[in-house]
């Protein structure tokens, strides 16, 4: 059974994982070690090798990032430490171990150049420090490790961790009245539909076995397009709130880390390459919004 190490599992997309793993293990029959930053600093490198030399796993999929945008740009320093220098050292470790390498990324390695959907050979050019980062993560990458993909993802959320769906649930609770930007556009991505996704691709791979070569940059999102207010409004009509919601320019919120305006990611690669299917955005939310309520549901009855 093969081994799939799994960092940053206590975050939305490592915590689906872990959901997975944990109830549909006919599925995805894998033996998985899931590790966050105290059971496994990547910004360590003895730790690393310890840990590698130990355990042997077959696959590395890197959801361990800093990710906090706004702070970045004032802790630059650990913004790099992890983003950078620590995905320098997992792709080492990972070359040296014979682990194929899974790394996630994000749509911030884009600027605001571009009015039709990323590919993955579109200039990286972000614009700031998180972006930055990420972008020479990416490098680091296949600079060690040419054996690797990369996965660009965009607006993640979940019923596990903090995003935008659990904010607007919860600042809905306190206020009658919203505003919301509508001139950023992107695709709302369920983390457990990308979950899902990694471990088919893995799959897949196994299947190839050595004649798998489709090493390289991949995009994945849910399909379909929102702006930030249109996100918020399926948030808000399929929980059945009665909110005034309004649409506000970029301009009006300011943030210390500049977001990018258009961040549709194009995903006929991936698709193709593995096969997959992805949902539309909506439906997607949908289904995380009634686990939502089942958990609130669970919560009131203890």
């Amino acid at each position: 059974m093969k081994k799939i190490l799994v960092t940053g599992s206590n975050g939305q997309l490592g915590s689906e994982l872990r959901f997975l793993a944990t109830n549909l293990t006919s599925k995805y029959p894998f033996e998985f070690i899931f590790t966050n930053s105290t059971t496994l600093n990547i910004t360590e490198p003895n730790t690393l090798e310890t840990f590698f030399a130990l355990h042997k796993p077959d696959y590395c999929i890197n959801a361990a990032a800093y990710t906090a945008v706004d702070k970045a740009e004032s802790d630059k320093l650990l913004a790099y430490e992890v983003n950078v220098f620590g995905v320098a050292r997992l792709a080492k470790i990972c070359q040296k171990h014979a682990c194929k390498l899974i790394h996630i990324s994000t749509d911030f390695v884009f600027g605001d150049k571009q009015n039709i959907p990323y590919t993955e050979t579109s200039p990286t050019e972000a614009l700031g420090v998180y972006g930055t980062s990420k972008v020479l993560g990416e490098k680091e990458v296949f600079t060690h490790n040419p054996k690797s993909l990369i996965i660009r993802t965009a607006w993640l959320y979940s019923s596990f961790g903090n995003n935008f769906v659990k904010t607007m649930l919860r600042v809905a609770k306190k206020h009658q009245k919203i505003s919301v930007v509508f001139d950023q556009v992107g695709s709302p991505t369920y983390a457990y539909d990308l979950a899902q996704s990694i471990l088919k691709i893995i799959l897949h791979i196994e299947k190839k076995g050595y004649i798998f070569q489709d090493w390289g940059v991949y995009h994945y999102t849910n399909e379909g397009v929102a702006s930030w207010y249109d996100f918020a409004m399926a948030i808000f009509e399929m929980a059945a709130l009665d909110i005034d919601l309004t649409a506000i320019r970029t301009a009006q919120y300011p943030t210390p880390a500049k977001r990018p305006a258009y961040s549709l990611l194009d995903k006929s690669k991936i698709k193709t390459t593995f096969d997959l299917d992805i949902p539309y955005w909506k439906e997607s939310l949908q289904k995380c919004m009634e686990k939502l309520e089942e958990e609130n549901e669970e919560e009131s009855e203890k």
